[in-house]
């Protein structure tokens, strides 16, 4: 039996950690390991036309999975596109392994043909990010950056010169055991104990929450009941808090509504559980905070503590239900239920009026519409930009659907490639990309890798021909849009020319039906919705309630629409709110 060599190894080792595929585009540098993965029936090469669309891909499917993805770049300018999605990926905290592979070992150094030192330039968008320079080094190197990635949540970068990969792995190489899966951590018990006496000595706690709170949805619930808490959240945090929540008030930062803010600023004590929440100018500088994390370097990083508690949420809240005396007041609660279904029905009446009659289409329309069409377990990756702001405020979260976005990076063109690593997950599922024109047609090259792949991602197309949240900056600063406008073509016509299902839609009444034919079809479909470019309009009256509800500079931001079904479910809290 012949023996294997490196690029067989290294692919071997990444199936032992459970990788499935291997994102990327291939070039000479690459080429030992695409032949491994040809040649390994327990791994697929997916073709990509682009290799940022590569790592956005692999983060979205570990942000799906929770397990290790990955992704690869040929040498130089191939493992410089991966950049910008391992960026997204690390800050998302998705385990991603990316593979740069690299020029020939001896030409290292010396000025040649594409050189670059990718173990240096990934430094700061990984946990690890390490050179290959020899065959022996390799099992050893690559179970290290595999156990940084997935013990640290985030991304590694293993630096694979294309002459190593080809040469004979090492005889009689030890297979070690590999670390697949995180565990949970467990605050001492003195932070345990601190945190216990906060909350008993406090009135009015409210709770605001962030992605850590994924898993812990029942625990947050029996919290906030105990301790008769309002529950806010961060864009982040929405998919796993909002949904049967009693206790919801919103969302709070540049996108936020409801009564989010004035819960978090009118309380005794403040809770953050599980968020990097980044804009610290919507946190408060007056109240107590303790804040709760799985990531000790996050503590504090926004605002000052009272108490750092070094944990998973779940399990800080496990220990503290039991131990913490319930509160008998709702007096706090209420009024902040109350809060948030006034802000959210002042805000919806400005959209409703005629809204399913107005050409162009307005883009909240199509969000709530779309809300509505959607798979109860569907998956929407989300572009950057005003996306953002129709995927915050539309789409429900019901613990089955699932709304991933460069929510940390900010990246634009994020949402067709997240949406092939979603739906490379499970064909089966719904998965659909909110796109905005200017997103979209920035990796618009891989609406391609859909049909190669005959992957049934729905892109629905927000196409106002402009770069809307950009406009909207320049607003807010009180400067002229410029430099904003796309000239655009018939997107349908474009997937119908690449072999893909396509339809245009200008009128609202045609809205429902072509979305329903859309996801009725078997295979790659694009819905190219008209909207209205002066949606971001700022209404001519802004009141107290408004500001307050979309918080400090953020106030001009307010947009001409609603808050979709949250407004039902708002009003549905507030009938449990006891009459005077």
């Amino acid at each position: 039996m012949a023996r294997q060599n490196v690029a067989e190894q290294f692919v071997d080792i990444l199936v032992r950690a459970g990788v499935r595929r291997l994102y990327g585009v291939v070039g000479d540098s690459l080429n030992p390991v695409v032949d491994a993965v040809r040649r390994h029936s327990r791994i697929d090469w997916v073709h990509v036309r682009h290799e940022e669309t590569a790592a956005f891909a692999a983060g979205a499917e570990a942000q799906i999975t929770g397990k290790l993805a990955a992704c690869a770049g040929s040498c130089g300018p191939g493992n410089l596109h991966l950049i910008n999605g391992l960026y997204d990926a690390h800050r998302s905290m998705a385990p991603v392994l990316a593979l740069a592979s690299h020029i020939p070992s001896s030409e290292i150094g010396l000025g040649y043909f594409q050189e670059t030192h990718p173990d240096r330039l990934f430094q700061e968008c990984s946990h690890y990010s390490e050179l290959i320079s020899s065959p022996r080094q390799m099992p050893r190197l690559l179970q290290t950056a595999i156990q940084h990635a997935v013990g640290r949540s985030g991304v590694s970068v293993v630096s694979l010169p294309g002459d190593i990969a080809a040469e004979p792995a090492p005889e009689k190489a030890a297979q070690s055991a590999l670390v697949t899966s995180r565990p949970t951590v467990r605050p001492g018990d003195a932070e345990i104990d601190a945190l216990v006496e906060m909350i008993d000595e406090a009135g009015k706690v409210t709770l605001f929450c962030g992605s850590g709170t994924a898993g812990a949805h029942a625990e947050v619930m029996r919290f906030a009941e105990k301790i008769k808490s309002p529950v806010g959240h961060a864009l982040r945090g929405k998919e796993f808090i909002q949904y049967d929540n009693p206790y919801d008030v919103g969302m709070s930062g540049l996108l936020g509504y409801g009564a989010a803010y004035e819960a978090t600023h009118e309380c005794d004590l403040l809770i953050l559980l599980g968020t990097d929440f980044p804009y610290n100018a919507f946190l408060p500088d007056d109240v107590r905070i303790a804040q709760v994390d799985v990531r000790p370097e996050v503590l504090g990083r926004r605002s000052r503590l009272d108490l750092a508690v070094w944990g998973d949420v779940r399990e800080t809240l496990r220990c503290l239900i039991p131990r913490v005396e319930e509160k008998t007041s709702r007096r706090f609660l209420d009024r902040m239920l109350k809060k948030h279904a006034d802000a959210l029905e002042g805000v919806v009446k400005a959209y409703t009026r005629k809204v399913d009659r107005h050409v162009p289409i307005h883009p909240e329309y199509v969000a709530a519409v779309l809300d509505e069409i959607a798979d109860d377990d569907a998956v929407f990756t989300v572009d950057t930009g005003m996306c953002n702001v129709w995927a915050a405020r539309y789409i429900s979260p019901n613990g089955r659907r699932r709304i991933i976005g460069s929510f940390s990076h900010g990246s634009m063109a994020n949402g067709l490639p997240m949406a092939i690593g979603a739906q490379f997950t499970d064909r089966r599922r719904q998965v659909v990309s909110m796109s905005g024109d200017g997103g979209f047609t920035m990796l618009m090259g891989d609406f391609l890798t859909l049909v190669q792949h005959d992957l049934p991602v729905k892109v629905v197309l927000f196409d106002n021909s402009a770069l809307g949240m950009i406009e909207l900056e320049m607003m807010v600063s009180g400067l002229p849009a410029y430099g904003t406008v796309n000239v655009n073509p018939d997107f349908a016509a474009v997937a119908r020319a690449c072999g893909a299902y396509g339809v245009r839609v200008e009128k609202p009444k045609q809205l429902a039906g072509a979305l329903k034919d859309a996801f009725r079809h078997k295979g790659p479909a694009l819905v190219d919705i008209v909207t209205d470019p002066n949606a971001l309009s700022i209404p001519p009256k802004i009141s107290a309630e408004m500001v307050t509800g979309f918080a400090l500079s953020a106030s001009k931001v307010v947009l001409d629409g609603g808050v979709g079904r949250m407004v039902q479910m708002a009003r549905s809290n507030l009938r449990n709110v006891p009459r005077p």
